[in-house]
C-alpha cells in the first residue's frame, strides 16, 4: 500500500514559494503584455468563460460566427483574451466608423507578428509591417500606381482578359472558379511584372505563389507559433525552421521576378509594369520592390477571384435578384452588343447587387489586426495604447441598425427612392483607415467588369445535385469548390462567341503605369 510522502515544514514552504514564484512570473508577463490606460475608462466588456491562460476559445472554422454571437450579446465593442493579450473586437457599424475610420491614425499600426512578419517575411511585407517610414514609403509607391486615376488605365487590360473568362466558361463551365482565378492571376501578373502567364494549372510560378500564400495564412493564424508570445525564441537557431525555409522560398520567388524584369529593361520593347517603374524610380530598395510586387500579386489575384466568385455564387443562390439585374442589363445594353466600362455609371442595380454580395459573404470575414498607438476612447470605454484591435467584417455586416434583416440578401437596400445608388451607405470591403487596401480601385473594376459580362452572357443556377457551402470562401477555402453552378447562355452560343471574339482588345499594352 502506497502512503503519501511526509512533508516537512521546509518542504511545504518550498511548495508555497514555488507557487508564489509562478504567480509572480504570470503577473510580470501580464504587466508586460496587457496594456493599461490612465484614462479611468474601462476596457469594453468581455465574454465569460475564458479558458485559463489560453483565453477565449474560437473555433478554427468560422470563428466569426462565435464573435458575432458575443457582439450581439455584449455590444458592438468587446474584449477577448488570447493567452496574455487583450484583443478588442469592433463588431458594430457606428463603432467601426467612429474608431477604425475617424480615429484611423491611432490604429495605423500592426501588432508585432514575429512568425509571419519577421521570420517568414523578413520584415519587408507591407501586410505585416508596423507603421513607420518603411511602411509609408512602400504604401506611397503602391498608391501612386493604384489610385483611382491610375486604376482607369488598366481597364483595357481587364477587358481583354474578361472576354477569355467568358469563352473559358463556354468551353468548360464546371471549372468556372479556375477560370476566374486565371483572370485574377493573369491580370495582376501583367500589372506587377509586365508578363503574360498561361493558366493556373500549368504555370509553376503561379503555383509556387499560391503555396506561399497558403503558408502565410497558416503562419499568421493566432496562436500558431509560440514566438509571437515569446519573441526571443526567434534567436534560437533550431526554432522555426519551417518559417525560415518559407522565407528562403519567398525571397527566391520575389527576386527571380525582379531580376527577370531587370534583365529585360535593356530591351526597349518591354512593356510597362509596376516593378519596372519602381526600378527606374529608385524610390525603394530592390528587396522592398520585389516584396511589394509579390504582395501586390499574391493578395490581388486571390482576393479578386474570391470577390468575383462570391458575386457569381450569389447570383445562382438568389435567382430573382439575378433576374432584376439582368432586366436592367437588357434595358440599358440589350443583347446585341457586349457591355464595357463605358456602361459603369448606368447600372445602379448591378452595383447594388455587387455591394450586397460583398456584405452577404465578406471576403475577409474575420478582419485584420490593427494596433492602437495611443489610447482610443469610445463612449465610456478605453482601448489602451498597445492593444490589438480587429474590425470583424462579419459582425459589422450583420448590424441590424444599418442593414435591416441582415441575414437576408437584399440588393435593394443599396438603392434610394429615386433608383440611384445610395451615397450614405457603405461596407468596409477593403479594410479601414490608413490600412485600407491600396489596390481597391483596380479590384473594384475587375469585380465590376467580370460580374457585368458574365451576368450579361449567362443565366446562372445552382446544380441541385451538388453540395453548397456558401461560407467556404470566408474560411479561406479558395482552392476547393464551394458550389456547382450551371451556366445557360442568354443569347445563342454562336452569337456570343462572335461577340466575344470581337470584344475590345488591349491596344498594345496597358497605356500607363505611373
Amino acid at each position: 500500500m502506497l502512503h503519501p510522502p511526509n512533508l516537512s515544514i521546509s518542504d511545504n514552504m518550498q511548495l508555497v514559494l514555488s507557487a508564489a514564484a509562478c504567480l509572480g512570473i504570470v503577473g510580470v508577463i501580464a504587466r508586460v503584455y496587457l496594456p493599461t490606460s490612465k484614462s479611468g475608462f474601462p476596457l469594453p466588456p468581455s465574454p465569460p468563460k475564458a479558458w485559463g491562460l489560453r483565453g477565449h476559445f474560437l473555433p478554427p472554422r468560422s470563428p466569426f460566427l462565435t464573435v458575432a454571437g458575443w457582439v450581439e450579446e455584449y455590444g458592438p465593442l468587446i474584449t477577448i483574451r488570447s493567452r496574455f493579450e487583450n484583443i478588442v473586437i469592433v463588431g458594430g457599424y457606428k463603432a467601426a466608423v467612429d474608431i477604425m475610420e475617424n480615429q484611423g491614425k491611432s490604429l495605423a499600426d500592426r501588432p508585432r507578428m514575429v512568425a509571419a512578419g519577421e521570420i517568414f517575411s523578413g520584415s519587408v511585407s507591407l501586410a505585416f509591417l508596423p507603421f513607420g517610414e518603411r511602411f509609408r514609403s512602400m504604401r506611397r509607391a503602391l498608391h501612386t500606381h493604384l489610385q483611382p486615376k491610375a486604376a482607369g488605365a488598366y481597364e483595357p487590360l481587364q477587358m481583354s482578359h474578361v472576354k477569355n473568362t467568358v469563352l473559358d466558361i463556354l468551353d468548360d463551365p464546371d471549372n468556372f472558379q479556375n477560370h476566374v482565378q486565371t483572370y485574377g492571376a493573369m491580370t495582376i501578373m501583367k500589372v506587377a511584372y509586365g508578363r503574360n502567364t498561361p493558366t493556373l494549372a500549368t504555370d509553376p510560378e503561379v503555383i509556387e505563389l499560391n503555396e506561399l500564400v497558403k503558408m502565410a495564412g497558416a503562419f499568421v493564424r493566432p496562436g500558431a507559433y509560440l514566438v509571437d508570445t515569446i519573441p526571443w525564441l526567434k534567436y534560437l537557431p533550431w526554432y522555426g525552421r519551417d518559417l525560415k525555409l518559407g522565407f528562403e522560398r519567398s525571397m527566391k520567388f520575389n527576386m527571380t521576378h525582379l531580376n527577370r524584369v531587370k534583365a529585360q529593361m535593356s530591351n526597349e520593347n518591354i512593356g510597362p509594369s509596376f516593378t519596372k517603374c519602381m526600378l527606374e524610380s529608385g524610390d525603394l530598395t530592390e528587396v522592398e520592390t520585389a516584396a511589394l510586387a509579390a504582395t501586390f500579386f499574391g493578395a490581388g489575384s486571390n482576393t479578386t477571384a474570391v470577390a468575383i466568385c462570391t458575386v457569381l455564387m450569389a447570383a445562382a443562390c438568389f435567382p430573382e435578384e439575378q433576374a432584376t439585374v439582368q432586366a436592367e442589363l437588357d434595358e440599358v445594353i440589350g443583347r446585341h452588343r457586349a457591355p464595357t466600362f463605358a456602361d459603369l455609371e448606368s447600372l445602379p442595380r448591378l452595383h447594388a447587387f455587387i455591394s450586397e454580395a460583398s456584405r452577404w459573404r465578406p471576403v475577409a470575414a474575420n478582419g485584420l489586426a490593427h494596433r492602437a498607438n495611443k489610447d482610443v476612447i469610445w463612449e465610456n470605454y478605453c482601448i489602451p495604447a498597445g492593444t490589438t484591435v480587429i474590425g470583424n467584417h462579419w459582425a459589422i455586416s450583420r448590424d441590424p441598425e444599418v442593414y435591416p434583416e441582415p441575414h437576408a440578401f437584399k440588393p435593394q437596400r443599396w438603392i434610394d427612392d429615386q433608383g440611384r445608388l445610395r451615397d450614405d451607405l457603405k461596407f468596409f470591403v477593403y479594410g479601414f483607415g490608413r490600412r485600407v487596401c491600396p489596390g481597391q480601385h483596380v479590384a473594384n473594376r475587375s469585380v465590376f467588369i467580370n460580374s457585368l459580362l458574365i451576368l450579361w452572357a449567362f443565366r446562372l443556377t445552382l446544380d441541385p445535385t451538388k453540395p453548397l457551402d456558401d461560407m467556404a470562401y470566408m474560411n479561406g477555402e479558395m482552392f476547393k469548390r464551394p458550389c456547382a453552378i450551371e451556366f445557360e447562355t442568354r443569347i445563342p452560343e454562336t452569337d456570343l462567341r462572335r461577340i466575344m471574339q470581337n470584344y475590345p482588345e488591349v491596344a498594345g499594352e496597358t497605356s500607363t503605369l505611373g
